[in-house]
């Protein structure tokens, strides 16, 4: 496979000079807050679909794709109608939160995709262009409309970088949100995973709520991601956000969705929360609700709406471009099933990619949903290290789930396999033997090194996870087979090229010959 493509006849004035004067440019007068740019010094010029062109004439494919804004790639052709429409059309492009056509067509098709329970009852407030904006409004709403003033957030979420979002995400230093453990199976809080790992979140979210000196009074709201993306790619179970959504409705506190990157289509699902059955009394949508370009909103129960005009306003909530982009690209992924088509790829995609962790150590776990997945670096050469509650009292056995009642292997007396009151009896097999392995630390230097081999391939992927470790990939929902075949064929060869310098597992070599093959 050839590293790089050339693009025949490029645009006049693309050189490696172009590109290099450019990068020093912005070096010397941008903001040192600069991310993305750091770890990928391409110049983008040219971009349609997956492929992007840069100023040295090199062709990348996009598993970036703008974060996750852009659901139909580069410049579909659906989107540029739509957005040349409204410019020959010679409607205002500015409109704060006047009523216009091109206003009237994106909320009737947002409506149309929105869960049952909540399109016949839904009101949308426009907000700031971008995401965080949306997640302050719906912050807002709640505590307004409850009186009420605490939030209920989980470990590990992201949701913006104003100070309203930065207070419930994940990194927070000044802590006014109540955090919560978000269930995950590698590195579960509880050292269990599993549903064991998500009925004991559940439980103590339960307790919290409802022990009067658990120090948190009932709060206004509480925001989840239905799949944690900068977090690390981690799925929440369907089974504990219907947990959550029961928990939330019998106590009269709004469930906030925050699907800004995990909306239409991106999961498998239009909406993340589709996947199980979930209706939210309030959504927060931005990123590919655009069409590629800003825009963000909250959709919300009719009986939250008890703002004063003028209770969130923006000067850019009107932008006439991004509604009529956002109009076209809803459409055309509801009118052509793109959700569906994005479960079926992207479940042979990680089938594929979990081969990499049988055949290398340093892949830990390979994990998502739909077309947003994640592969976690860890150090192979490190000791594991016991982590979560069960690990720092000595716990080794498994947990078991009969009747509501969560059994502690390994802990006689609690209700454990082999202790009084297990269902199962004495010296039977644990429910569910905890994620099977202890996990070696991460490795963002590792994860590092997959990314920049990857560019050095002519693929761009973003990173993510708590450490940095997991190496995240977004396509367009419009990617083909062929593409997704090169896309896992780069990653591969990416991923051998920085694992040869660890042990692969004992029988990986006779197994997966393939990945340390590859020359790239």
């Amino acid at each position: 496979m050839a590293v790089t493509e050339s693009m025949a006849g490029g645009t006049p004035g693309q050189t490696p000079a172009v590109h290099e004067g450019i990068l020093k440019r912005q070096s010397a007068r941008e903001s040192s807050a600069r991310t993305y740019a750091r770890a990928l010094p391409i110049v983008p010029v040219r971009a349609r679909g997956l492929t992007i062109e840069g100023a040295d004439g090199r062709r990348y494919l996009d598993c970036l794709s703008g974060a996750g804004t852009l659901a139909l790639g580069h410049n579909h052709p659906v989107v540029l109608e739509a957005i040349r429409s409204v410019l020959d059309s010679g409607a205002p492009l500015s409109v704060l939160d006047l009523a216009t056509p091109v206003k009237d067509a994106f909320i009737t098709e947002l409506f149309h995709t929105l869960p049952p329970g909540l399109a016949d009852r839904a009101r949308v407030q426009f907000c700031g262009p971008a995401g965080t904006d949306a997640v302050e409004a719906a912050l807002k709403l709640v505590r307004a409309a409850t009186g009420r003033t605490g939030i209920l957030a989980f470990t590990g979420a992201c949701h913006g970088m104003t100070a309203g979002a930065l207070a419930a995400s994940g990194g927070a230093r000044d802590v006014q949100v109540t955090r919560l453990p978000y269930p995950q199976d590698y590195r579960c809080p509880f050292g269990v995973g599993g549903p064991p790992g998500a009925e004991l979140s559940a439980r103590w979210t339960e307790s919290l709520l409802d022990d009067p000196k658990s120090g948190v009074p009932l709060p206004a709201g509480m925001i989840v991601e239905p799949v944690q993306g900068e977090g690390g790619v981690i799925p929440a179970p369907d089974d504990w956000l219907r947990r959550m959504r029961r928990l939330t409705a019998d106590r009269s506190v709004p469930l906030i969705a925050d699907e800004i990157q995990t909306g239409v289509g991106r999961t498998g699902a239009f909406w993340a929360v589709d996947h199980s059955g979930v209706t939210p009394d309030v959504m927060v949508l931005s990123k590919a609700i655009g069409g590629s370009l800003p825009l963000a909103v909250i959709v919300y129960r009719d009986d939250l709406d008890t703002w004063q005009p003028g209770a969130h306003a923006g000067t850019f909530r009107g932008n006439q471009l991004a509604m009529a982009a956002g109009t076209a690209t809803l459409g055309f992924v509801r009118e052509n099933a793109l959700a569906e088509r994005a479960a079926a790829l992207g479940s042979r995609m990680l089938s594929q990619l979990k081969e990499l962790s049988a055949a290398w150590a340093c892949v830990g776990d390979v994990r998502g949903r739909g077309l947003m997945i994640g592969i976690e670096l860890v150090n192979p050469e490190a000791d594991p290290a016991p982590s979560g509650a069960f690990a720092d009292l000595g716990f080794s056995g498994g947990v078991g789930v009969s009747g509501g009642v969560v059994g502690l292997g390994g802990l006689g007396g609690l209700g454990g396999p082999g202790g009084p009151g297990s269902p199962a009896g004495p010296g039977a097999a644990p429910a569910w033997p905890g994620p099977g392995r202890t996990p070696h630390p991460a490795a963002p230097g590792l994860a590092t090194a997959v990314q920049r081999e990857c560019l050095q391939r002519g693929l761009i992927v973003e990173l993510g996870g708590r450490h940095a470790s997991v190496v995240r990939l977004l396509p367009p929902l419009t990617i083909s087979d062929e593409q997704a075949t090169a896309v896992l064929d780069r990653l591969a060869d990416a991923v051998a090229a920085v694992a040869r310098h660890h042990k692969p597992h004992e029988t990986s070599q006779q197994r997966h010959p393939g990945p340390a093959q590859h020359t790239g």
